[in-house]
């Protein structure tokens, strides 16, 4: 994939980028749980978004997503919002790395994963936190891997129409190999846990049935939990008795 992605920038935009990557996810225990405040407990896994990226000293973004075969260019304003659903993930994260004081100007980019896209093991997700890493690095915002998860996170909230939980960003952002993380979604307090069955194997089953967020009822399951929450006087549902 590095080499497809190196190849298909040079096309575009000559020589001179640098590779970023970041993993999709997989997640053992806790559906759900994580935007309820929740225990998860996510492992990223060897696919995910790869990223071939050089600033290009203006103030406008030209993307190329190379499994689409499609380009977006946009700025980085609010207003210049682009189009494509899969360009506002980079419009996204920009604009939220802005938010935070981070100084961001234009960029060439060319990107493809092999996170298998609406199966549920966070493209998305590593999509996001590809660039914020990437930006973050190049920029040097100085912005710790905690906010880089939220800004994943915030992108999706602000940007993708998906008010998601924290698990797919922190995993992207936080997975280690050969371990899997439990992440306390409420207080982020996380520990690693070596992963290693002899003997065993997981199998992660394709059911061909597609996985979209956007429009489904995703958002309309977390607001119910959250309404219930309010009424018992709770920030979230893992606080009821």
């Amino acid at each position: 994939m590095n080499e497809k992605v190196s190849k298909k920038f040079g096309e575009l935009y000559g020589s001179g980028a640098i590779l970023f990557a970041s993993p999709g996810r997989i997640n053992l225990i806790g559906e759900h749980t994580d935007y309820n405040g929740g225990f998860v407990f996510p492992g990223a896994v060897d696919k995910g978004i790869v990223a071939a990226i050089k600033l290009n000293g203006t103030d406008k973004v030209r993307a190329y997503a190379l499994d689409l075969g499609e380009s977006a260019e946009f700025g980085l304003n609010e207003a210049d919002k682009p189009a494509q659903s899969w360009a506002c993930y980079i419009f996204g994260v920009c604009r939220e790395i802005q938010k935070r004081g981070g100084k961001i100007g234009g960029f060439d980019t060319v990107f493809a994963g092999d996170v298998p896209l609406g199966a549920g093991m966070s493209s998305s997700a590593a999509l996001e936190s590809t660039y914020a890493f990437a930006l973050n690095d190049l920029y040097s915002c100085g912005i710790d891997k905690f906010e880089l998860a939220k800004i994943g996170q915030s992108t999706e909230h602000n940007y993708c129409g998906v008010n998601c939980g924290i698990m797919d960003q922190f995993a992207s952002v936080f997975g280690k190999k050969g371990n899997l993380i439990r992440l306390d979604c409420r207080s982020l307090e996380y520990a690693y846990f070596p992963f290693d069955p002899k003997g065993y194997k997981l199998v992660l089953l394709d059911s061909r049935v597609k996985h979209e967020l956007v429009g489904s009822p995703y958002n309309d399951r977390r607001a119910s939990c959250e309404r219930v929450a309010k009424m018992l006087g709770q920030e979230f549902l893992r606080g009821a008795t």
